[in-house]
């Protein structure tokens, strides 16, 4: 369960506990800060003998506070009053106010400032309710938890145990993840698959309103009080793909990761790479497909009904969909629109059958993504999930789905999924304009090449990381950062100030360079430094004055720059430079120094940038 929860860590890493069950008692174990602060917490308690005797259930978690500053009377897990029941909880009970109050009119004392604990006390009531009503063990525990979330409003991913039901586990889940699963010698919960896949690679992602039921080597599923069969998930990655790999950082390690997963990506998307090069081909009929997206729901009537796009996505997935809209419009010829989940659920937006809603997401459970799915469903629109977990909600819940195929995702700030992400978009784009007709399929042919070249370009760049790192540390000291970029260069100077802010804490904005004489240019002296996107195309003048206002303001400039641009060097005070081929992967190819500079900085301040306070890897809460 410890090496589980280290596991999980990345999800919160506020305080930690543990609650075991040896038969007739519980026993709880909390702790302020990390697992390993638990861990010695722990250490010679004498909770269960070296062979582990007396223990027969037993509930860990690792916190996210949302409701109590981070403290061991807040930490999980929680219990009732007699000390008889302890749960684990994630998500929001949205009327716990209510509950309490209720509670604390029966004479329930609370002993922290949680939401959580008002579940435990419902739970301890029910139990004794169904025990004197005649329901054996331990029926009486599944009756009573049943009858607890038929009070909770808001989301929770819970786990009970009690003391007097050995052996069991009942788990509920709406609207936060849960997966549960069986071995030989034990049924396993957990947030997510990572602390499970040492063990068996079989899962099951619950579903909103089940039940689970574990038992040694057994798990039941419940849905309104019956038995229902259970749908098995095969985790596609192992064990060692989640941990660090020798690198001294996930977050190092998953943007070096990234030529790996790009080309792992490609090459289940292409039919036939080899022939995605025949764009010469005399016998050629201009029918053959290049790629294959069976399963995304992009069938040829969904792709020649859709009148626009709307992308729905938050954090860094929104970036992703920003640039995802001018790949959509340039190659599909589709109006699209970006929107941050959380805005498009509650603003009563305007679609209907003929508005194409794709999802972007990392986990699949981002909260606010998945609300937005679930009013484009109830307006009939189709609904495309870009996703990397298998599995999870946002994947189960839209009509089709393209995975990125990243792997286990450890570090909070996101950097190999946003790269998938770009690149998914890119072949949907594709897609989608050879259905409409709108694309030649030797066009078609040569942008399915730039994705093909991707990951080499990547592992370019990455060989450069040096000279990224001489800059950053340059750089490490500014108290302000101001990114700017034009086109696909806009989200990812966002994308770039915000992974600066994630890990390293330091002050970051980023702009459309266009906007920058809108305000922006106010900040501009000698102590804010810029980083500007610069790559050569179309609006490579506009940058280059840019680049001229803010040297004329004092501001020290560092540019992303193609590596054939002779004229940039006297312009700035540092360049990075890239491989430009002028197409639309260079977005992608420009990610990679961005998450260098904010990795470098954040190691040269000192900062933990696996586990950045106050930050968690998956936002399953408004």
């Amino acid at each position: 369960m410890i090496e589980g929860l280290k596991r999980l860590e990345y999800r919160g890493y506020d305080s930690a506990g543990v609650a075991i069950a040896n038969g007739k008692t519980l026993k709880i174990v909390r702790s302020v800060g990390r697992v390993s602060e638990l861990e010695k917490e722990i250490a010679g308690r004498g909770l269960f003998d070296a062979a582990g005797n007396g223990l027969t259930a037993a509930l860990g978690h690792t916190r996210w506070a949302t409701h109590g500053r981070p403290s061991t009377a807040n930490a999980h897990p929680h219990s009732d009053p007699s000390g008889r029941v302890a749960v684990v909880h994630n998500g929001i009970i949205e009327n716990y106010a209510e509950l309490k109050a209720e509670m604390s009119a029966r004479g329930n004392r609370f002993a922290s400032e949680t939401d959580t604990e008002v579940i435990a006390h419902l739970v301890a009531r029910y139990l004794s309710e169904e025990e004197r009503g005649g329901t054996g063990a331990p029926d009486a525990l599944v009756k009573a938890v049943e009858r607890t979330i038929a009070r909770l409003d808001g989301s929770y991913a819970i786990g009970v145990i009690a003391a007097g039901y050995p052996g069991v586990i009942v788990a509920a889940r709406k609207a936060s993840p849960l997966v549960v699963a069986a071995t030989a010698e034990a049924g396993l919960l957990a947030s997510d698959a990572a602390p499970i896949v040492p063990y068996t690679k079989e899962v099951v992602y619950l579903e909103d309103g089940q039940v689970a039921v574990l038992s040694a080597g057994a798990y039941r599923i419940r849905r309104g009080g019956r038995e229902i069969a259970p749908s098995v998930t095969t985790v596609e990655w192992d064990a060692e793909s989640a941990g660090r790999g020798g690198y001294p950082h996930y977050m190092l390690k998953e943007i070096c990761e990234q030529p790996m997963t790009l080309h792992r990506l490609v090459s289940e998307l292409v039919t036939d790479p080899g022939a995605a090069g025949a764009v010469d081909d005399p016998t050629d009929d201009g029918t053959a497909p290049v790629l294959d997206l069976e399963g995304s729901g992009l069938t040829p009537e969904v792709a020649r009904g859709v009148s626009r796009v709307v992308l729905v996505a938050q954090g860094t997935a929104f970036h992703a969909a920003m640039i995802g809209r001018n790949l959509i419009e340039r190659v599909a010829h589709v109006p699209a629109m970006p929107e941050l989940g959380s805005d498009f659920r509650y603003r009563d937006p305007l679609v209907d059958e003929s508005v194409l809603v794709i999802a972007v997401s990392q986990s699949g459970e981002t909260a606010d993504t998945l609300g937005a799915v679930r009013v484009a469903k109830e307006a009939g629109c189709p609904v495309l999930g870009i996703v990397n977990v298998a599995g999870s909600t946002v994947a189960r819940e839209c009509d089709g789905v393209i995975y990125i195929r990243s792997g286990p995702e450890i570090g909070v700030a996101s950097t190999k999924a946003f790269t998938g992400m770009v690149a998914a978009l890119y072949a949907a784009s594709i897609q989608m304009g050879l259905l409409r007709g709108i694309l030649p399929l030797a066009e078609a042919r040569r942008r399915v090449n730039d994705l093909l070249s991707i990951g080499q370009r990547v592992d370019a760049v990455l060989a450069e990381s040096q000279a990224v790192r001489r800059v950053a540390l340059k750089y490490k000291d500014a108290k302000n950062f101001l990114f700017l970029g034009r086109g696909t260069g806009w989200p990812l100077a966002m994308e770039g100030a915000l992974k600066l802010k994630e890990v390293s804490y330091i002050h970051a904005e980023g702009y459309n360079a266009g906007e920058m004489k809108h305000g922006p240019i106010a900040l501009i002296d000698e102590n804010m430094p810029v980083l500007v996107i610069a790559l050569k195309g179309r609006r490579y003048e506009k940058i280059i004055g840019n680049i001229q206002e803010v040297k004329a303001r004092g501001g020290r400039v560092i540019a992303i720059a193609s590596d054939d641009d002779t004229r940039i060097e006297s312009l700035v005070d540092d360049v990075l430079r890239i491989r430009d081929d002028s197409g639309v992967m260079n977005s992608i190819l420009c990610a990679v120094p961005l998450q260098l500079m904010a990795y470098y900085i954040a190691i040269a301040l000192g900062r933990d940038v696996d586990n950045p306070r106050n930050l968690a890897k998956s936002v399953t809460v408004e």
